[in-house]
């Protein structure tokens, strides 16, 4: 896994250090779900799993519109109630 250094003041190490220690935690498991949250928060998916999730749910919807009524065709129900 390649790695890459990061630069953190003292005050935010202090107080991922803590979390850590009271979630029983590595600060490399901390980073991952910061991450991974950051990442869900714009769309993007972490892994396989949630891409494929997202794919599906993409060509489940309808891409296309149906067509505009006719002028003067009866509307339905549904259409009247909005």
């Amino acid at each position: 896994m390649p790695g890459k250094r990061i630069e953190v003041d003292e005050d935010t190490l202090l107080k991922l250090t803590d979390l850590g220690r009271r979630r029983m935690a590595t600060f490399q498991e901390l980073i991952d779900e910061a991450l991974a949250d950051l990442l869900k928060k714009h769309s993007v998916p972490v892994d396989l799993k949630d891409a494929l999730k997202k794919s599906v749910r993409r060509t489940g919807e309808k891409t296309e519109k149906p067509f505009p009524r006719k002028y003067g065709a009866k509307r339905t129900r549904k259409q009247r109630a909005r």
